[in-house]
């Protein structure tokens, strides 16, 4: 499967994952809430951390979360990303427990500085490989959005 089927089966699994909620009267707030039985995704954290509409989640906007978990502004700048790129933000999905975007860019940021370049793609990709996976720099565990994640690496 290539990255990019990829990235749109992930979209899918969080789309399913929303299509599970259930409306509940909450009664401390007196106001009706969902509650979700997702099996992909921690769909609350993601509807708080990306501020969503939950009364009106589409595949599009699915797409447009998963762009923005691996650094993309948006679905279309994915679309049109280098292969290193593209290799870069399937590990940091998959990885997002080992280290988070904002984590990650703040360690490219201070990388950049010290070196006093800017890293192309290929070279964000190998220090990606080098630090997070082979060395393990981020000792940390990261909160992930995965709940495969969260169920295997505690």
């Amino acid at each position: 499967m290539n990255t990019i089927d990829y990235f749109k089966l992930q979209a899918k699994n969080l789309h399913k994952d929303f299509k599970t909620k259930k409306p509940f009267f909450d009664e401390a707030i007196k106001d009706y809430l969902y509650e979700y039985s997702p099996k992909y995704f921690d769909i609350d954290a993601i509807v708080l951390d990306f501020d969503l509409d939950e009364d009106s989640f589409t595949l599009m906007n699915a797409q447009h979360v998963i762009a923005q978990l691996v650094g993309f502004e948006k679905w279309t700048e994915l679309l049109q990303a280098s292969a290193p790129e593209l290799e870069l933000a399937k590990l940091l999905f998959d990885n997002q427990h080992k280290t988070d975007l904002r984590n990650w860019n703040d360690y490219i940021a201070y990388a950049e500085e010290m070196n006093q370049t800017n890293f192309d793609s290929e070279t964000k990709l190998e220090i990606f490989k080098q630090t997070v996976l082979g060395e393990g720099i981020f000792e940390d565990y990261f909160s992930s959005y995965l709940l495969k994640q969260r169920e295997f690496d505690y």
